[in-house]
């Protein structure tokens, strides 16, 4: 039975087995920055302290257990963010609520913190470091990520979290597509095309169908977040939780929801071009770990069509006439048939370790759910 397909009981009363008494490394830190940034000073008195401060803890520090928690990673959203933290604290009065500061220049965080959110900063640029520093932070039952642009509506947000609640979705996708709201409303350009793109290369090579892969607007299970790698760094981070789920069959489900353009004021950080090529070399990328034995037997079919069709007309002459006339297309053609060789035992190489790797993640995955103490049927 894959680790999956086990129900989940009554949530555990604590969070992760960390030892919170085992003294953090100390960094130094001049006492006029923990005065004057607005938090309050935690530094001791030789001048150091336990590490990166964050509006409610020390950043990197596991968070005790929530039911939900709410993540919405920004950057300069100041015209929507206050909006978006008292909608979600609306309809999910209970969750905890954090917005992660992704080097704003504007007043993101202030007005974030004034509206009762838990505050943090992550300085290294890029919405996939922003979700690893979350997932690494953040300890939930269910874990609600939202973008900060009040473009996704609160009132989905129970739709989304209850499957993950009571053991029937790993992972919920807010799909803007079907409803056809996304299409009404985005005014970008290539958007629509872009994500259709993605979307049936995916079912290419993985045989799913997602009905909105780029959106934002997605929950996910406790187990899911503890032992989903953070790959990429930037606004790849939405394709490679898509492939990841689909790879690693975890249940998936599509909760239609209704999109709104951005309000007046807010600008959009997606470049359509250059993160468009960066999401299509990420599944490139993920289609080489994945599944390295289809990639490659696809590339050694590709030498061997090219090898057969330059080669057999030289083999051909050969035997009428037992002469090598075109002696460098007789070694190009042999060279060709080597590579496809040799492609093919890369992919047989990879598709081993790869087996490896997931057999070492499916045990992490046990282990994970022993924690949350989900090792047996409810």
């Amino acid at each position: 039975m894959p680790p999956h397909a086990y129900m989940r009981p009554a949530p555990p009363a604590h969070g992760r087995n960390v030892d919170f008494h085992a003294e953090s490394p100390k960094v130094p830190i001049p006492h006029a920055l923990a005065e004057g940034n607005g938090y309050p000073d935690l530094s001791d008195d030789d001048g150091t302290t336990a590490g990166p401060r964050c509006e409610g803890g020390y950043m990197g520090a596991l968070d005790s257990h929530a039911r939900i928690a709410v993540l919405i990673p920004c950057y300069n959203e100041a015209p929507t963010i206050a909006k978006v933290i008292d909608d979600f604290r609306r309809v999910l009065p209970d969750a905890s609520i954090y917005v992660y500061d992704n080097n704003s220049r504007d007043d993101t965080s202030a007005i974030a913190r004034a509206h009762g959110a838990i505050v943090r900063h992550e300085a290294r640029q890029g919405k996939g470091n922003v979700v690893r520093q979350m997932f690494r932070d953040i300890d939930a039952e269910c874990y609600l990520m939202v973008d900060g642009d009040d473009t996704y509506p609160a009132e989905a947000a129970r739709a989304l979290c209850d499957p993950i609640l009571d053991g029937s979705a790993d992972m919920t996708v807010g799909d803007r597509l079907s409803n056809g709201t996304y299409g009404k409303e985005n005014k970008r350009a290539f958007h629509n095309f872009g994500n259709n793109l993605v979307r049936r290369m995916i079912k290419l090579i993985y045989g799913y169908s997602f009905e909105d892969v780029m959106t934002g607007y997605r929950a996910f299970s406790r187990v899911f977040v503890k032992t989903f790698p953070v790959l990429s760094d930037g606004f790849q981070i939405e394709t490679e939780l898509s492939i990841h789920a689909v790879d690693r069959h975890w249940r998936i489900v599509d909760v239609p929801i209704a999109y709104r353009d951005r309000p007046e004021g807010s600008v959009s950080k997606l470049s359509t071009v250059s993160d468009g090529i960066k999401v299509l070399a990420t599944i490139g990328s993920l289609f080489k770990n994945y599944r390295p034995m289809k990639l490659f037997t696809l590339v050694a079919l590709v030498f061997l069509a090219l090898g057969l069709w330059l080669g057999i007309p030289v083999v051909a002459e050969f035997l009428h006439t037992g002469l090598v006339p075109r002696f460098p297309t007789a070694i190009l053609a042999a060279s060709l048939i080597f590579l496809c060789g040799l492609s093919f035992a890369t992919g047989l190489i990879l598709d081993s370790v790869a087996k490896v790797e997931r057999k070492q993640w499916e045990l992490a995955v046990y282990r994970e759910m022993d924690r949350e103490g989900r090792g047996g049927r409810a």
